[in-house]
């Protein structure tokens, strides 16, 4: 195998931070100036820790709130060392008849944990940071247009200032109830649902139980990780009050906001937001299988764990486990995704990155099935922004008898699409659209969004209102992923998800094929070449048989 050399040159100078160096041709290990000099103007990652110490462990606090971040680091590994493989002859999913071989005719529905989609495709956990909250309206109204599922994350009650409270348990979330309700407005019952992400602090104070009797959810989703850190989840809080307020909570909160040293800092303008921290949890096989019967009981018709970049062994141990307690479905997230707020070392440099992951569940996957016991479906996270990934992901868990990845979830890029659709609808209100925007696609959100007419001609006047055109702007986008998968399918001749498989796809470098077990470019079909040389005759109309 081929040695993959990399180099730490971003380490010195990260966007995510808002740092740079003086000169480009950094030092390849430090990422440090060749020279570095005393009146040099510039903040590199040094420098400004010099400064603001802890702080820059995190994405810029300026932007934090209207931004997400994900990892700057290249893992050598990832879904662009894969080609999927077109086909000519045959069909399957459909007759092989050109009036039927046409990509409107594939299929991308799939079911994960008994819940259909139109889209293989979840969307979340969006949780407690304020970047969630404000945009909150387009995710959730664009997410049930489309028939996928929708996962508030953690922290959400806890954070609320509005949440009461009797014997330590909530009783009641404003927020949460905004967050579902807005789901369930436009959700036809059928295609999607809306999950509700719980941490041990959500645990403690009884999310569970209120939104599942309270607010009627039918998916619980156990938090035990994700691909972006490996500790709890984080928000900046800059009121002194409220970071007062969610230590009382039982919230670990940094600095301390009720010593009055660190009260007085804060108001001397010394540092502007404090830190809002959760606690993570070390599961034992005995208490999973008890919680998941015990969220059953209370009435939970979907139990899910969310769990991140683990080491191999925890890999093994939660699919062991997660078999154990008959979870319905696990998703796992791999290094390389986004996040709210995580500190930014962390994301670059700890975990297993998305498709080393996904090989390793498979492994596991099929131990599992080969034992005789139950495997639950997988969701696979980590990086995730359009359907080639998706057809990607899915075709490699397919060994034969069906995909064991059933979706792809993603955060980052919905909520980009939400972002962006809000942006610009607020730069159309005030006719300062970017010219050649406007000039290509219209100057108002009715012009702009291509899918404007198409939903209005079933929701009418709602469109632009009660469905907002930030969702209008999700809905869109996860449309064009859906036909771009479904035109892949159409590529690859097969005209239903369940059907791509491993045989779909070729490695094109030797550290991915080694890592994956699927062949590169160069060995795909070797055997069956010959074979197709070696017929005559009428056999070379039946050659389809063959693949």
């Amino acid at each position: 195998m081929e040695r993959v050399f990399r180099n730490s040159s971003y380490l010195n100078a990260m966007s995510t931070t808002g740092t740079r160096t003086r000169v480009r041709d950094v030092n390849p290990q430090s990422g440090m100036c060749p020279i570095c000099i005393r009146d040099c103007p510039f903040l590199c990652e040094i420098g400004l820790s010099a400064f603001r110490g802890r702080e820059v462990l995190y994405p810029d606090p300026e932007y934090f709130g209207d931004s997400t971040a994900s990892s700057l680091k290249d893992y050598g590994l990832d879904w662009s060392h894969f080609n999927i493989l077109s086909r000519l002859v045959g069909a399957e999913g459909v007759e092989p008849d050109p009036d039927k071989m046409v990509f409107p005719n594939a299929s991308v529905e799939s079911t994960i944990g008994g819940i259909k989609v139109k889209m293989p495709l979840a969307i979340g956990a969006y949780g407690s940071t304020d970047v969630a909250r404000r945009y909150w309206d387009g995710i959730a109204v664009g997410a049930a247009l489309a028939g996928v599922i929708l996962i508030v994350g953690e922290n959400v009650c806890g954070v609320d200032p509005a949440s009461e409270f009797k014997d330590g348990k909530v009783v009641k979330s404003p927020e949460m109830e905004r967050r579902i309700k807005l789901f369930k407005e436009f959700w036809d019952g059928k295609y999607g649902d809306i999950a509700v992400q719980t941490n041990i602090e959500d645990q403690r104070i009884g999310v569970d139980e209120y939104v599942l009797s309270k607010l009627e959810v039918n998916i619980v989703e156990r938090k035990w990780g994700q691909g972006a850190k490996a500790i709890g989840g984080e928000i900046r809080v800059n009121s002194l009050e409220r970071a007062i307020e969610l230590k009382k909570r039982g919230y670990l909160v940094l600095p301390d906001p009720e010593d009055p040293d660190v009260q007085e800092a804060f108001r001397d303008g010394l540092f502007k937001t404090f830190e809002r921290h959760s606690r993570v949890g070390s599961p034992l096989r005995k208490d999973v299988i008890e919680d998941v019967e015990r969220l059953r009981e209370m009435g939970a018709k979907v139990v899910t764990i969310k769990t991140g970049q683990y080491r191999p062994a925890d890999v093994a141990w939660t699919m062991k486990v997660a078999s154990e307690a008959k979870v319905d479905y696990i998703t796992f997230d791999g290094s390389g995704g986004g996040t709210g707020m995580s500190p930014v070392p962390m994301m670059n440099e700890m975990g297993v990155p998305t498709v080393y992951l996904e090989a390793l569940v498979l492994k596991a996957a099929r131990m599992l099935k080969e034992q005789g016991k139950y495997v639950p479906d997988i969701s696979m996270a980590g990086g995730f922004i359009n359907e080639t990934q998706i057809f990607k992901a899915i075709a490699m868990s397919n060994f034969g008898d069906g995909p064991f990845i059933k979706t792809v979830t993603t955060g980052r890029s919905p909520l980009t699409a939400v972002m962006k659709a809000s942006y610009f609808c607020e730069l159309a209100e005030k006719g300062k659209l970017p010219k050649e925007f406007a000039r290509r696609y219209g100057d108002s959100p009715e012009k702009f969004f291509i899918l404007a007419d198409e939903l209005k001609a079933k929701y009418g006047d709602k469109v632009g209102k009660e469905i907002p055109w930030t969702a209008v702007g999700l809905y869109t986008y996860i449309e064009r992923m859906k036909d771009g998968l479904k035109q892949l399918l159409a590529g690859a001749r097969k005209f239903r998800l369940d059907l791509i498989d491993r045989s779909d796809l070729a490695a094109l470098d030797p550290l991915a094929s080694e890592v994956t077990g699927i062949p590169m470019m160069h060995e795909v079909d070797k055997a069956l070449f010959d074979v197709i040389m070696g017929l005559d005759g009428e056999d070379m109309d039946t050659i389809y048989k063959y693949f």
